[in-house]
């Protein structure tokens, strides 16, 4: 590196003082009139003539003498006051399952089914198709993970389609997007369809995108590389300007993202466009109201058909939930149902963490197979992703062996994931929205296959009777 001189240099009154070692000449920079050196190399001089000290709080590292006093406020080794809220999240993150005795363990196993107690256990199987994918899925060049990831696919857009979000004039928000090719399935099925958006929503830079492949006149593709939580549809240019409604999508959308999608659409977005929509109710004299209650019945019947579609700004919401050990609570949005049944962020912290014994040992011999096929990089964001994180977070420390068999784990790991998942439905209830988990595949094909649909209450179309 650079070492200092105090040589006189030999035209000392125009150049800096400094002589640069390493390339044997002294700087060429121009000092300020009546200083040796110039600005970067005159605090280098000064600096090397302070003096460094211990610490005395921490002798591991030094701090200049005339800046102790100043560096005793801030140094990482001070006394620091009693932040409970800290020190509570600190326990949080870092207590694994394996610390807790058999009694605190047997407790929160008690806690968990007392709280699911009345809850749905068994979901019910929902497993579609959409005759968009059905040349893919027949095609024998795609491997055994391609395949897969079709299969789904189809049965997201089958669910989509039983829902009636199929169709035009509709802003289809991905979240979680990666290389686009859940809304690209969209895309095709609604070929024929008119006035069509697509918001593709991904943090993390994708390869291989499939979103810009798409010419078709009638639909927009446009990608934000955005965190969700930092997300703000109501400002997005094209949402503004056609105000269409909107559908939220993802498939194995991860953890907490699927919580933070949730407040963007039915929070933040709806709150939002509720309030440019409100209008002060005009007064009406009594000839008015008597003409008004005459006209009641007519007038019910048109607003319950323009109910369905103007009600809400979004229209509904299919989301294939993945990873719920990444679950946080900070952006959980069952919180509220949590507290009902007398559990907090200890319990869900634990839960979190427990759910992933839902899966346990079936996850590797899954993820070893597909990782082999060309259509796994479609995943990038998805599978490789999750697996790391499962292997890092449940596959060693906390296994428990001796207090809990397999069998038990995996009953008390789909309880967990079932009682994060109530919580997530009942918000979306209390919100206005007809609320629903399903399996939409079969567990061969994802080991995460179950599907949250969401529609505004008021357009809930029944299924038929038999």
């Amino acid at each position: 590196g650079a070492s200092s001189s105090s040589a006189p240099h030999p035209r000392c009154g125009q150049r800096c003082a400094h002589f640069v070692e390493r390339k044997k000449r002294f700087c060429k920079m121009v000092p300020a009139p009546g200083r040796r050196f110039c600005g970067e190399h005159g605090q280098q001089e000064k600096e090397n003539d302070r003096k460094r000290i211990p610490c005395p709080l921490d002798p591991k590292h030094t701090v200049y003498e005339d800046q102790l006093q100043k560096h005793l406020k801030k140094c990482n080794s001070r006394e620091k006051p009693n932040l409970v809220f800290i020190c509570l999240f600190f326990f949080l993150k870092q207590m694994p399952i394996s610390s807790l005795s058999k009694e605190e363990l047997e407790d929160l196993i008690t806690k968990l089914k007392k709280a699911s107690n009345g809850l749905e256990l068994h979901l019910k199987e929902q497993i579609l198709s959409h005759q968009a994918l059905q040349e893919a899925l027949n095609d024998p060049k795609n491997g055994e993970s391609a395949f897969k990831h079709l299969k789904q696919q189809a049965s997201i857009l089958g669910n989509m389609e039983k829902l009636h979000l199929l169709g035009p004039g509709r802003c289809f928000v991905e979240f979680g997007a990666g290389r686009g090719k859940l809304s690209h399935w969209v895309d095709i099925a609604l070929q024929n369809a008119e006035n069509v958006q697509f918001l593709l929503v991904e943090r993390a830079t994708a390869r291989f995108k499939v979103d810009g492949k798409h010419k078709r006149k009638d639909s927009i593709f446009e990608r934000l590389q955005v965190d969700i939580q930092h997300l703000c549809l109501n400002k997005v240019p094209i949402l503004e300007e056609k105000k269409l409604p909107l559908v939220g999508i993802g498939k194995h959308l991860c953890g907490a993202a699927t919580d933070l999608a949730l407040r963007c659409l039915v929070e933040s977005y709806t709150t939002c466009c509720d309030g440019e929509n409100e209008e002060p109710v005009p007064k009406r004299s009594k000839s008015d109201k008597t003409e008004l209650a005459s006209n009641s019945s007519t007038d019910n019947e048109r607003n319950e058909e323009d109910t369905l579609e103007n009600s809400k700004p979004v229209a509904g919401i299919v989301i294939a939930l993945c990873c719920h050990h990444r679950c946080d609570w900070t952006h959980y949005v069952g919180r509220e149902f949590f507290k009902s049944v007398g559990l907090g962020p200890v319990e869900f912290h634990y839960y979190q963490r427990m759910s992933s014994w839902a899966t346990c040992g079936m996850r590797e011999s899954i993820t070893k197979s597909s990782m082999n096929d060309e259509e796994s990089e479609d995943q990038t964001n998805n599978t490789e992703e999750h697996d790391q994180a499962y292997s890092k977070t449940e596959g060693g420390s906390d296994t428990l062996q001796g207090l809990l068999t397999v069998e038990e784990r995996k009953e008390i790991g789909c309880l967990c994931k079932l009682l994060i998942d109530h919580g997530r439905i009942e918000y979306l209830q209390q919100r206005g929205y007809k609320a629903a988990l399903q399996y939409y595949t079969e567990s061969a094909v994802s080991l995460e296959n179950v599907l949250l649909t969401a529609v505004p209450r008021q357009s809930w179309i029944p299924e038929p009777t038999a």
